[in-house]
């Protein structure tokens, strides 16, 4: 359910925001977080469940009003309203913090949080968290993905070449969902969107849809 705020933006529909703030926020993992009148750099990796996990500050868990805004706090940006929960990297949990680091290396703080969304704001409307939330149908091949898409390099370059329009030095798929790629280039991760109409369900679909933006 999506409520309009005062000023929404006249342009975009108002079915098309949540598949817009999604796919935004996939594409935008490095914003910031305001806390208790506080605000600070963080990067965030999306889980396969829908949550978001990141190495975070202890005033950051103690806090009751968290935002995070990717990248930044202007009208054109997304603000997620969060709950923190620690997270023990040593614990039944602890994958998440490996997966953030295959997304973006070291970490700058020590501890970790799982977030969970519970609001967010996009272009002037309000979108209910479980929108933006979405658990991963391919979480149980995405493994598979990224290993063969890691083989065909020169494939994932081409496809970053044609949507994003660089050549990065290097290039390593790190998740993949069915309405996108999330590629890990030598200085950010970037969002390859597929193309309107194509399905991904599984290993075989998802290299097509590859070489489909690649091509």
């Amino acid at each position: 359910m999506r409520r309009r705020s005062v000023d929404p933006d006249p342009v975009v529909q108002p079915d098309d925001i949540p598949q817009l703030a999604y796919q935004f926020m996939r594409s935008n993992l490095t914003g910031h977080i305001a806390f208790d009148g506080d605000r600070r750099t963080i990067k965030v990796t999306p889980l396969p469940d829908g949550r978001l996990v990141a190495p975070v500050m202890v005033a950051m868990l103690r806090s009751t009003d968290v935002v995070i805004e990717l990248p930044d706090d202007g009208d054109d940006n997304l603000q997620l309203t969060v709950t923190l929960e620690p997270l023990d990297p040593h614990g039944g949990e602890g994958f998440a913090c490996d997966r953030w680091r295959i997304y973006h290396g070291d970490p700058p703080d020590v501890r970790w949080a799982l977030a969970t969304i519970d609001a967010g704001r996009y272009r002037g409307w309000f979108i209910d968290g479980p929108t933006l939330a979405r658990e991963n149908p391919l979480a149980g091949c995405e493994l598979a993905i990224c290993r063969d898409a890691n083989l065909e390099v020169a494939t994932l370059k081409r496809a970053i070449h044609k949507v994003i329009g660089s050549d990065p030095p290097s290039a390593l798929l790190v998740g993949v969902d069915p309405w996108g790629f999330d590629v890990r280039r030598h200085v950010d991760v970037v969002r390859l969107r597929l193309k309107e109409g194509t399905i991904v369900t599984d290993e075989r679909s998802a290299m097509a849809a590859l070489q489909d933006l690649a091509d």
